[in-house]
């Protein structure tokens, strides 16, 4: 109220213009420094007032040349993208995501890590508007481009039938593109390429190769259309992680990859035919399967090889992707930037003094990465210290149980300033407060190839129980969870009674039942497993 007041009186006073863009029902408050002087640094109201959660997001400060495939691939990863206004004169957009839900944690995600546009800070906050209401005929381009990308998302391929979106697929130059893949710790083969970019195409000939310690491919289209079209879904990184991750983790045959990192890049080459001599693992002509082998023979010919030292326009590279993450995004989960280079340290906060134990943080953020070690702060005991492997799976874990209930309260998760968490001093009592995890034989994440990695999924109702002993029945597990603190709803066997579905009546449960009963002793040499799950009964 006291803001409405502030707002009428200095909209009276002259101080401050009242604006609109176009059809859209936001409006602005610009604020002008009393000597009148209109090219004085503007505030918005946005800016001042921390809004309440809403699915509609407030994008400040992008690039004047940003289109709207890279804000949309920004909030692409939590969830689906409804709708999306463009306010370029003003280097702003506004997004809706599909749940209020996704856009918390697309918000949580970006208060602790900056998403970048274009090399370039940006600055995402909740719109004070519950639901984004535009003109289609007014925006039509962002309409097209957000029809194709929903139908990437949902697993069918882009439509081009829409004049805007046709518009914008004309203007490709090449049927040529070149992609670049950095710190590439597996190898990304032919077949691979080959399945992920035909989604868009019919893929004539695949020329890879090593440059400068990059791996490299050039990849040739029928139609340069269709360059565009792969280019326009796959150069936004967040998108990249749905569809190249996707098919890249199912050719590692369950190879671990949690703890790699790598960079692509995507442009036109300046190339618009490749010459190719071979078909081998390094290069392939589809059109042409009578090609000889080759075998030891380069995949690149002198021409090409002197055009490509030419073609340097390749743009800048994306943020680097955590594989671990970009398995969550391909799976439709949450997903996010890994940075290796951040802190692997997380703060948690709001925490019940009363109940929680490093114990059962270590248990709870297990699910997401190998917690080392975990502090309960002395004179703070409603905080803690959690150092987790790395930065990839501090990310992970704070994006998944950050504004969780546990133990009654709602915990924050944040990245912390702190490189480690610090021992105490040898002879020191801290009344067990901190405990060094390092070497316990319950991390979920240490042995390469563990299907742990293909199951990380966020806290959820729905319990998924492995490593049953053949004996214990129904009743017994429906007991047992009922005594740690809940309801059991629903249960059911499967794979032979080794393993079972328990859903408790609240995620808050779920997350204290999981908590007690992970590792649980059910006798016969059998510790039960408990993880959460991503389905329903």
């Amino acid at each position: 109220m006291f803001s409405i007041i502030l707002i009428t009186a200095l909209l009276g006073s002259g101080l401050v213009r009242k604006s609109k863009s176009g059809s859209h029902p936001v409006t602005y408050f610009d604020f002008y420094s009393t000597n009148g002087n209109d090219s004085s640094k503007k505030l918005r109201v946005e800016d001042r007032m921390e809004s309440p959660p809403s699915r509609v997001l407030h994008i400040r400060k992008l690039p004047s040349e940003v289109s709207e495939t890279e804000v949309i691939a920004l909030g692409l990863p939590f969830g689906k993208v409804t709708n999306i206004l463009m306010l370029k004169g003003k280097n702003q957009a506004f997004l809706e995501l599909g749940t209020e839900e996704a856009a918390v944690t697309m918000v949580n995600y970006y208060t602790a890590v900056t998403p970048q546009v274009r090399n370039v800070p940006v600055f995402i906050q909740f719109s004070n508007h519950k639901e984004l209401k535009t003109d289609s005929a007014l925006n039509q381009r962002a309409q097209a481009v957000l029809q194709a990308v929903s139908a990437v998302q949902e697993g069918g391929s882009p439509n081009s039938d829409t004049s805007a979106l046709d518009s914008v697929l004309a203007q490709a130059p090449s049927p040529v593109l070149r992609i670049i893949i950095d710190n590439m710790f597996y190898p990304v083969t032919l077949d691979v390429l080959q399945q992920i970019f035909s989604k868009f195409g019919t893929v004539m000939k695949i020329i890879t190769f090593t440059k400068n310690n990059q791996f490299q491919a050039l990849l040739q289209f029928s139609e340069p259309v269709n360059a565009q079209q792969a280019r326009l879904f796959l150069s936004s990184h967040l998108l990249m992680k749905l569809y190249f991750f996707h098919h890249f983790l199912q050719s590692l045959d369950g190879q671990n990859i949690y703890n790699s990192c790598c960079t692509l890049r995507i442009d036109f080459s300046k190339l618009v035919n490749l010459n190719v001599k071979y078909n081998n693992d390094k290069s392939r002509d589809y059109t042409r399967p009578e090609l000889p082998a080759g075998d030891g023979q380069p995949s690149l010919d002198p021409a090409m090889a002197a055009a490509l030292n030419k073609d340097s326009s390749l743009l800048g590279a994306i943020s680097p992707l955590s594989a671990a993450a970009a398995a969550a995004a391909a799976a439709g989960r949450v997903a996010l930037s890994g940075h290796s280079g951040c802190s692997g340290v997380l703060l948690v906060s709001n925490l019940n003094e009363e109940m929680v134990t490093p114990q059962s943080l270590f248990t709870l953020f297990g699910v997401y990465g190998d917690a080392q070690r975990v502090k309960i702060l002395y004179n703070k005991k409603d905080s803690a210290l959690i150092q987790m492997s790395d930065g990839n799976q501090a990310q992970l874990a704070m994006s998944h149980l950050n504004g969780q209930k546990m133990y009654g309260k709602i915990i924050r998760v944040t990245l912390s300033k702190h490189q480690t968490v610090q021992l105490p001093r040898e002879g020191l009592d801290d009344q067990g407060l901190t405990k060094d995890f390092t070497n316990s034989p319950l991390h979920r994440f240490k042995k390469p190839g563990s299907k742990n990695f293909q199951n990380i999924f966020p806290p959820s109702a729905t319990l998924h129980l492995s490593n049953v002993p053949e004996d214990v029945t129904e009743e017994d597990l429906r007991q047992l969870f009922s005594n740690a603190g809940g309801t059991v709803k629903a249960f059911k066997f499967f794979q032979g009674h080794k393993m079972a579905l328990l859903q408790m009546s609240t995620v808050e449960e779920a997350i204290q039942a999981l908590m007690d009963l992970h590792n649980y002793d059910m006798g016969s040499n059998h510790h039960l497993k408990v993880s959460f799950s991503k389905s329903t009964i």
